[in-house]
């Protein structure tokens, strides 16, 4: 090496720590590389992306390998680093210390800063191209990594700890929830909103989402047949839970289109309404909501009577009321129990439907109210007062000031709500 000139030299030392950075770049990019994205890329077709996944089951043999051709270039890129040193300033002892220190800076900056800051920022970009490159260097290198992976798991052996290069850790569903939250614009924010919905759905039952028993549409067949026909006309369901006396005995559920035919050729009576009727599907209210929207499948079935802990009933849920709940209110009523809240400039206030539901309330107004006692507003301030409010009566809950507006038939109907200060 002593017969070399100083610029053969230089240009050795170049391609050395050349060299050593794309190894050292390597290990930052393979590592950081989102293996979720190579593996959609593989799936289009991509062979780079299929490269760099196979070389990442691997991972003790690929480290072995970016580590032996790293420690391989530092040395020879020391090495000739001393050597040009010696011959610009002779062979005293300073100048193999001034050595040690250049040769770390260049070592620094051009092998190990400079590729790993590269590789981590364009880690997705540079996987697949390392795939075609590094593939062929361990199919090179093999035998010599092999045998110092013999070293590697013999000492881990003797650590007791066990090296599953091929196992990829999931991604828990908390872990979604950030990963989708932070998409950006990558997922548009309608889709966002159904992603984020579907992860609540694991906390939530059939009591959260029902229509309670005070507010539910129901049919007593002992009711005069006038009676009966004016609440067939004039029902905004299709299908209608049908007592006979008892509102706890329900006979059955009622489906609009069995009777048209006799209501509209005025031979409608009780006893077609009997023939008319199926059997009613109950289900508990504990039920969560997930498990509920697979039996409906399963059953065939798209209504059913909620029961409590005594089988008494206590709400009824449709397939609709689920599906509301990932993508969205599809119907509005009166004022406040619509999709869409906004609190009015004038006073920070906006009045809400008492039968709306606490949890909807706390995510569409940023409020705290508890949940842990009853699901609806209306519930909510009749529990506060051990009583049925009259209008116009105030209160705070959570910070949150309210005033009754309507009540009537022992519920409080209308709420006005004050933005919290």
């Amino acid at each position: 090496m002593n017969d070399l000139p100083l610029s053969a030299l230089f240009l050795a030392l170049a391609f050395l720590l050349l060299f050593s950075g794309f190894f050292s770049g390597s290990e930052t990019v393979m590592m950081a590389a989102n293996r979720y994205r190579l593996k959609h890329a593989a799936e289009h077709g991509h062979r780079g992306a299929q490269l760099a996944l196979d070389l990442l089951a691997k991972t003790d043999k690929l480290l072995g390998m970016i580590l032996l051709g790293n420690t391989l270039f530092n040395a020879g890129s020391a090495t000739v680093a001393g050597v040009i040193c010696i011959r610009l300033m002779g062979t005293e002892e300073w100048v193999l210390g001034a050595s040690t220190l250049l040769v770390t800076f260049a070592m620094l900056v051009f092998a190990e800063i400079t590729p790993k800051v590269i590789g981590a920022s364009y880690a997705d970009r540079l996987a697949p191209i390392l795939g075609y490159l590094l593939t062929p260097v361990l199919k090179a290198t093999y035998p010599v990594v092999w045998f110092v992976n013999l070293f590697v798991r013999a000492l881990l052996g003797a650590l007791r700890l066990k090296a599953d290069t091929a196992h990829v850790q999931g991604m828990s569903a908390e872990e979604l929830r950030i990963l989708v939250l932070e998409a950006g614009h990558f997922i548009p924010q309608k889709h966002r909103s159904i992603l984020m919905n579907l992860f609540d759905l694991e906390h939530i039952t059939i009591e959260d989402v029902m229509i309670p028993r005070g507010a539910m549409e129901m049919l007593d067949l002992q009711a005069p047949m006038e009676e009966v026909r004016h609440k067939l006309a004039t029902s905004y369901h299709t299908r209608l839970p049908v007592f006979e006396g008892d509102p706890d005995r329900v006979e059955g559920m009622l489906h609009m289109r069995r009777v048209l035919g006799a209501a509209v050729s005025g031979e409608l009576d009780r006893e077609a309404l009997r023939e008319a009727l199926v059997e009613a599907y109950f289900v508990p209210a504990s039920t969560p909501v997930l498990a509920q929207l697979q039996y409906f499948q399963e059953n065939r079935q798209r209504i059913a009577l909620a029961v409590d802990e005594y089988g008494e009933i206590v709400g009824l849920v449709t397939l609709e009321d689920i599906l509301e709940e990932i993508i969205g209110k599809f119907t509005t009523g009166m004022p406040g129990s619509g999709p869409h809240l906004a609190w009015e400039p004038e006073d920070n206030s906006l009045l809400v439907d008492g039968g709306r539901s606490l949890r909807e309330l706390n995510r569409l107004l940023g409020l705290s109210l508890p949940l842990s006692g009853p699901k609806t507003l209306n519930g909510l301030i009749l529990e506060h007062f051990q009583d049925i409010p009259e209008a116009g009566v105030s209160v705070k809950i959570a910070d949150v000031p309210m005033e009754v507006v309507h009540t009537q038939d022992r519920m409080v109907k209308t709420v006005r709500l004050f933005r919290p200060r």
